[in-house]
C-alpha cells in the first residue's frame, strides 16, 4: 500500500525539484560560456606626440604612460611626428619610458613625417622602435638656443654629453650605438629601411596592427635587463588624449600664436595708456601678454630679435611725434619683420614665425600705433574748454562798472569779477584767473 504525502508537503518538494534542476542547467551554460567571456582583448594606450618636443608635450606623453601602468594595458603605442624640441622635455619623456612597467613601442608614422632631433632619442628609447614606410629620423646634434658663442672647448662637452646619452640608450635596447651616435655628431638621417638595415629599429610597419600581429607572442628584452612576453593579437587600442589646458597651452607655444598674443598684448595696452579709463583694453592687453610671455618662456629667444621689435616700437612712436614722411615708421617695419623673424632661435622650421605671419602683425600695428598716438598727442594739444581751465583767456563784457569789483557776462554766464583798475560797463574783458567763484580780469586791447 502506496504512502501518500499531505498536500502541503507536495507543492513546496516540487518547487525545490524544480529550483535545483534550474541552478544546475544555469551553471552548466555558465561553466560552458565562462571561457569565453574570461578572455578579454588586450589593451594597448596610444599616446600621439605629434609636436615640437616642450613641456606641454612632455607632461601630456608622461601622464600618458602613467595612465596605461594604472590600468595595466598590454602595451603603450607612443606615435612620433616632430622635428625634436628642447632636451629637458625630451630627457623627461625618455625617464618616463624607462621607467614604465607597461612595454612601450616607439612608432614614426604617419608615412611622409619624421622623428628628428630629440624624437631620434624618443625612438631609439622605445622598447620596441618601429617606422612607417616614407618616415626618417636622425640629425640630432644638440643646438645650444639662445645663447652667444660659447666657444669650441664648451660645444665639444654638449656634444660628447650628447653622444654618451645616445650610445647608452642604445646599448641597453640592444641598438647599433656607432649609427646612433653618427645620427648626433654628424647630424646624419636614415630613412625607414636604412634605420632597420643599420639595426637602429626593430621593424617597419604600415599600420598599429602590422606591429600587433607581427610581435604578439614574442619575448622582449626590458631596459632593467627583465624579459616579457607580449600579447597584442587583436588588441583594442584606447586613445589617450591632451587635456583641454593641454591642447590650450599647446596651441599658445606655437611660435606664430605666441608673437600675435604679444602683438596684441602691446597693442591693447598702448590703446589703454593712450586713452585711461577705457578698461577693456588694458584687461585684454594684460591677458594677452602674460601668455604670450608664458610661450616665449618655452620657447629659444634671441634677443638681437627682441632689440629689433623694441627698436620697431620706438620708431613708431617718434613717427607720430615727429612726422618723417614716412621713413621712421619704414624703418620700424622693416626692423619689426626682421626681428620677429630671428625672434626664435631654432634650427627647426616648425619652431619659427612664418613671414606671412609677421607681415600680417607687423603693418596694422604700424598703422595703428601711429595713428592712435597722432591723436592722442592732437588731442592734448588743444585747448581745453571746460571747467576753471577752460575760463582762461575767454572773453566776456562787462555787465557793471569794475571799480575794481563788479559783474561780467561771458560763456553764457554772469560772473563776479575784479580788475587791477576801472573798466567801465559794456567794455570787453578777457579772463585771467580764477579765485573761487570770481574771475580776475583785464580789459581787452582795443577797447574805447
Amino acid at each position: 500500500m502506496s504512502r501518500r504525502w499531505p498536500n502541503s508537503f507536495q507543492i513546496p518538494g516540487f518547487v525545490r525539484a524544480t529550483s535545483r534542476m534550474g541552478a544546475l542547467i544555469i551553471f552548466c551554460l555558465l561553466g560552458i560560456a565562462s571561457p569565453g567571456r574570461a578572455e578579454s582583448r588586450p589593451v594597448v594606450v596610444e599616446v600621439n606626440l605629434d609636436d615640437v618636443v616642450q613641456p606641454v608635450t612632455s607632461e601630456y606623453v608622461t601622464r600618458g604612460i602613467a595612465y596605461a601602468n594604472q590600468i595595466h594595458a598590454s602595451a603603450i603605442l607612443l606615435e612620433l611626428s616632430t622635428p625634436g624640441g628642447l632636451e629637458s622635455s625630451m630627457r623627461e619623456i625618455i625617464s618616463a619610458i624607462v621607467a614604465s612597467r607597461v612595454p612601450v613601442i616607439t612608432y614614426v608614422a604617419p608615412s611622409g613625417h619624421r622623428a628628428a632631433s630629440a624624437g631620434f632619442y624618443i625612438l631609439i628609447s622605445g622598447d620596441l622602435a618601429v617606422m612607417a614606410p616614407g618616415t626618417n629620423t636622425g640629425a640630432a646634434h644638440p643646438v645650444v638656443l639662445g645663447s652667444p658663442d660659447l666657444g669650441k672647448t664648451m660645444e665639444e662637452k654638449i656634444e660628447n654629453d650628447a653622444a654618451a646619452y645616445i650610445r647608452s640608450i642604445a646599448d641597453k635596447r640592444g641598438r647599433n650605438t656607432k649609427l646612433a651616435e653618427e645620427g648626433v655628431r654628424q647630424s646624419k638621417s636614415f630613412t625607414e629601411s636604412e634605420s632597420l638595415n643599420g639595426k637602429l629599429i626593430d621593424a617597419i610597419a604600415n599600420s598599429p596592427d602590422a606591429i600587433f600581429s607581427q610581435y604578439d607572442g614574442k619575448t622582449i628584452k626590458r631596459f632593467d635587463d627583465s624579459t616579457t612576453t607580449l600579447h597584442l593579437a587583436g588588441a583594442v587600442i584606447d586613445p589617450y588624449l591632451m587635456t583641454t589646458r593641454e591642447r590650450f597651452l599647446s596651441t599658445i607655444a606655437d611660435p606664430n600664436i605666441a608673437f600675435i598674443l604679444g602683438a596684441l598684448g602691446v597693442l591693447c595696452l598702448y590703446i589703454e595708456f593712450t586713452h585711461p579709463g577705457m578698461v577693456a583694453p588694458g584687461v585684454v592687453g594684460a591677458i594677452c601678454l602674460v601668455l604670450a610671455l608664458f610661450a616665449f618662456h618655452m620657447l629659444p629667444i634671441n634677443y638681437a630679435g627682441v632689440l629689433l621689435i623694441v627698436v620697431a616700437l620706438a620708431l613708431f612712436v617718434i613717427e607720430a611725434k615727429t612726422p618723417s614722411h614716412g621713413v621712421l615708421a619704414a624703418g620700424g617695419v622693416v626692423a619689426m619683420v626682421i626681428g620677429s623673424l630671428i625672434l626664435i632661435d631654432s634650427p627647426m622650421p616648425g619652431a619659427r614665425i612664418r613671414l606671412a605671419t609677421s607681415l600680417s602683425v607687423t603693418f596694422p600695428l604700424a598703422v595703428i600705433l601711429v595713428i592712435i598716438l597722432r591723436f592722442a598727442l592732437a588731442s592734448r594739444r588743444r585747448k581745453i574748454v571746460t571747467g576753471e581751465v577752460g575760463m582762461i583767456d575767454s572773453v566776456g563784457t562787462a555787465q557793471t562798472d569794475l571799480e575794481p569789483a563788479g559783474r561780467i557776462f561771458v560763456h553764457g554766464e554772469i560772473w563776479e569779477a575784479r580788475t587791477t583798475g576801472k573798466i567801465p560797463k559794456g567794455a570787453r574783458v578777457r579772463v585771467r584767473a580764477v579765485e573761487g567763484l570770481t574771475l580776475v580780469v583785464e580789459p581787452v586791447s582795443g577797447n574805447h
